[in-house]
């Protein structure tokens, strides 16, 4: 058993602390031996799932199957931060900037004429 202190609600530190638990030597067999390729199937379930809720218009559903690809989201960066490429910060600090900017119109000096402003090509990242 691992040392870990239960909460009644969890942030993002947490979820992030969790994974690499589970992840660790000492935490759950099945996780650690995952990698990318046998977690595809689970990413695209757990998609189709909230894309799902989405349809029926289930805030409670939508609010877990989110959940459930922010897991999939969290546990694919933590296998790459272990091989030292990116983390979870980098993947959070990559849409930040994505959105920045994105919306000039907002974050910047342009006005929104339209809707065509959405449509800006994406900068380059480093990795």
């Amino acid at each position: 058993m691992v040392n870990f202190q239960r909460k009644q609600r969890y942030g993002w530190e947490d979820l992030l602390t969790i994974m690499h638990l589970l992840r660790a030597p000492e935490g759950c067999p099945w996780d650690r031996e995952q990698t990318h390729q046998s977690m595809r199937r689970n990413f695209l379930e757990e998609t189709y799932e909230a894309l799902d809720a989405i349809d029926r218009n289930d805030t409670p559903g939508m609010c877990e199957e989110l959940g459930d690809v922010l897991l999939q989201v969290v546990f694919h960066s933590v296998m790459e931060e272990e091989q030292g490429r990116f983390t979870a910060d980098d993947v959070v600090d990559g849409v930040a900037q994505k959105l920045v900017f994105r919306h000039p119109h907002v974050f910047g000096a342009a006005e929104a004429a339209d809707l065509s402003l959405i449509h800006i090509s994406e900068p380059t990242r480093p990795y």
